[in-house]
């Protein structure tokens, strides 16, 4: 697949065209920190296998990873944990909100992916359970992908997540009660909310998630992050999964490998290619950034970039 060698002006060209979508979307509220942030912003990166990184607007503008933190922590419990992990978590489709308690019920605290919210919270354990010190280790994985010491967790968004995570805290007891949560529920939740309330921008973004684009190996460093099996894993939950309930559009639209968050970004590994990272923060009703997927939707269908 040839890239362009200069992608910044198509970039700035699509984010000019889709940034006016933003008034079609809501910023999430259901946060307070998040109903705070300015509407109005909009960024994109395409990072490269090649070491190049192509940006427009606000590509440097810090915001909150939420449910994109998923996958920084499922790869980690899949390293830590192998093949055990999937008696635990399935890898279908939830056809449900992410933030459904009834389908838990249904099927015995086992989530369907690890990618709604049920499953991400089970991940927390996993990490909980295995490192000493999980929230410290998640950030340390995550600042050596990005090569950037400084990536933090926004105290702000953290606290107002632990205000109001109260659904979030019913998934976990639900599963503790089924004997899918080993360590304490309040451990484990503060370890999902402060993963969730990671800062972090499109350029960092995209840069840390290209050992996705290049079968488990993070170009430049040569770092096998995870087996080749398992990136292929990730990608596959990503591509039936990742965008909540808009998961079949995007695949069908789009058809890359994906996982938006209600802080506004979305990211899509392009394999063997590089990653997109965009960020808008008004949301459409699926929770996905409406400027964000127009424009990912877009760029793919410029430089034919569908795996299908």
């Amino acid at each position: 697949m040839k890239i362009p060698d200069n992608l910044s002006p198509l970039l700035q060209q699509l984010l000019t065209e889709y940034q006016p979508l933003a008034r079609e979307g809501k910023v999430a509220s259901y946060i307070p920190a998040l109903a705070q942030v300015d509407p109005d912003q909009a960024g994109v990166a395409f990072a490269t296998l090649d070491g190049s990184v192509f940006k427009a607007g606000a590509a440097e503008q810090l915001f909150s990873l939420q449910s994109v933190s998923k996958i920084f922590g499922l790869v980690m419990a899949m390293n830590r944990l192998g093949d055990e992990l999937w008696q635990r978590v399935n890898m279908e489709p939830s056809g449900q909100p992410f933030n459904s308690i009834v389908q838990l019920e249904w099927e015995h605290g086992i989530p369907r992916n690890p990618v709604i919210n049920a499953g991400a919270i089970l991940v927390a354990d996993v990490l909980v359970s295995h490192y000493s010190a999980s929230k410290t280790a998640f950030l340390t994985f995550l600042r050596s992908l990005c090569r950037c010491e400084t990536i933090y967790a926004d105290n702000k968004v953290y606290l107002s997540e632990l205000e109001h995570g109260n659904r979030n805290a019913a998934l976990a007891y639900l599963m503790k009660s089924f004997g899918n949560i080993e360590s304490e529920v309040p451990q484990v939740l503060e370890h999902y909310f402060h993963q969730c309330a990671t800062a972090i921008n499109c350029e960092q973004l995209a840069t840390s998630l290209l050992f996705l684009a290049n079968r488990g190996v993070q170009p430049g460093s040569g770092i096998q992050v995870c087996s080749r099996r398992d990136a292929h894993r990730v990608n596959a939950i990503l591509s039936t999964s990742g965008m909540y309930d808009q998961s079949g559009e995007f695949a069908f639209k789009v058809g890359l490998p994906a996982k938006s968050g209600v802080g506004g970004c979305i990211v899509a590994i392009v394999p063997q290619v590089g990653v997109i990272a965009a960020w808008s923060p008004p949301l459409n009703r699926f929770g996905n950034s409406v400027v964000a997927m127009q424009l990912i939707s877009k760029l793919a269908e410029e430089l034919g970039l569908s795996i299908f």
